[in-house]
C-alpha cells in the first residue's frame, strides 16, 4: 500500500526528509531522518521499524530476513529485526500472527502513522506513530491498540525492539525503600524457564543486571517492574536508551513486569510493556516509548562507572 505521497519532501522549518520509497532487506521502506539519525519504516509488511542508525552509521537493529516462529492455525510469523507491536500476555496462536501485508502510511507533522490491516483474529487495530521532535538523536513512538470487535478484550501494549547481538543490556534495578523502616522487599523479578540462573551471560548487580549479548545457543529472558522508566542496549560504542513510564500503581502482566528483556545468539530485545487493561468496544490505549541514541560513549560494564555515565548524560531527567 503506497504513501499519498511519494516524493522526497521537506517540512518547513524541521529540515526532516521523508525519502523516497527504498528497499531495504528485500522490504519496502519509508526513511524517515534529521540530521543526527536515520529510520527505515517498512510500507510493504508491518508495522515494523526496520533500521535506526545515526547518520551514516550503521543499523543498531538486528537483521533477521529468514528468522521465524510457527503461530499455530496461521502460518510463520517473520521476527525481520527492528522494532515491532504486540499485544501481551503472549500467547501462541494470537501473539504470533503474521505480519506480512503492507501497511498505510501517513504523513504526520515531523513523522509517520504506520496503520495494518485490523487482526481479524483478534478485531485488534495497531497502529504506530514515530516522530522526531528536533535535530537530536531522538524518536518518540506511539504505540497504539484499537478494540474495534464487539466484546471486551483483555491486553497491554507490548513494544519490542530488536537489537543486533554482541552488545550489552543495562536493566536498572529499584533501589529506594519500600517502606520507612526498610523491612519490605522492595523489587521483584520475573524469570522465564528457559532461563539459566547461572549464565555467565546475566551480570547481577545491586542497582544494575547487565546482560551479554554474546550466546551462541540457548535464550534467557528477566522482567521486573521497572520505576526508573529506562533501559538500555550499548553496541558500536553507541548506547541506545528507551525510556517508558511505570505506573506504580497499575496492574501488569508478567508477575508486574514493566521491562523485560530477552536474548539469544541472533539478537537481544529491549521490551516496554503498559499496564493491564480492558479495552471495550471501540476504545483504544497508546504505550508510548522515547529512543535516544548518544554517539562514542565509553562504557564499562560496572554499576560504578554506569551510574557516573547516567548522571553525566543526563538520562534520568
Amino acid at each position: 500500500m503506497r504513501n499519498e505521497s511519494e516524493d522526497s519532501l521537506l517540512i518547513p522549518n524541521f529540515q526532516m526528509i521523508i525519502m523516497e520509497t527504498i528497499h531495504f532487506l528485500d522490504l519496502e521502506c519509508v526513511q524517515l531522518a534529521n540530521d543526527s539519525l536515520e529510520i527505515l519504516v517498512t510500507r510493504s509488511v508491518g508495522p515494523r521499524i526496520i533500521s535506526l542508525k545515526l547518520t551514516h552509521g550503521k543499523n543498531l537493529f538486528a537483521e533477521l530476513p529468514d528468522a521465524g516462529m510457527a503461530c499455530p492455525g496461521s502460518g510463520m510469523f517473520k521476527l525481520r529485526g527492528g522494532h515491532r507491536l504486540w499485544h501481551a500476555p503472549e500467547i501462541p496462536s494470537r501473539t504470533y500472527l503474521p505480519d506480512n501485508n503492507g501497511v498505510m502510511v501517513k504523513e504526520i507533522e515531523h513523522g509517520l502513522k504506520v496503520t495494518p490491516s485490523v487482526e481479524v483474529q483478534t478485531s485488534i487495530e495497531k497502529s504506530i506513530q514515530i516522530t522526531l521532535p528536533d535535530q537530536t538523536a531522538t524518536v518518540i513512538v506511539d504505540h497504539s491498540l484499537k478494540n474495534v470487535g464487539y466484546w471486551p478484550i483483555e491486553l497491554a501494549p507490548w513494544a519490542i525492539t530488536q537489537m543486533k547481538p554482541g552488545g550489552i543490556a543495562i536493566l536498572p534495578q529499584a533501589t529506594d525503600k519500600a517502606d520507612a523502616a526498610g523491612v519490605l522487599p522492595n523489587r521483584s523479578l520475573a524469570i522465564w524457564p528457559y532461563t539459566d540462573m547461572n549464565s555467565p551471560h546475566i551480570q547481577w548487580g545491586n542497582r544494575y543486571i547487565f546482560i551479554h549479548a554474546t550466546m551462541s545457543s540457548d535464550a534467557l529472558k528477566l522482567g521486573f517492574p521497572n520505576p526508573a522508566n529506562w533501559l538500555g542496549y550499548y553496541v558500536d560504542q553507541t548506547l541506545f536508551v528507551k525510556k517508558a513510564t511505570y505506573q506504580p500503581e497499575s496492574e501488569y502482566f508478567d508477575f508486574g513486569s514493566s521491562t523485560e528483556c530477552y536474548c539469544r545468539a541472533e539478537f537481544i530485545e529491549l521490551e516496554t510493556l503498559g499496564p493491564r487493561t480492558t479495552l471495550e468496544p471501540n476504545q483504544s490505549v497508546t504505550h508510548r516509548e522515547t529512543w535516544k541514541l548518544y554517539p562514542n560513549v565509553s562504557f564499562e560494564p560496572t554499576e560504578t562507572a554506569v551510574q557516573k555515565l547516567v548522571e553525566e548524560l543526563g538520562i534520568m531527567s
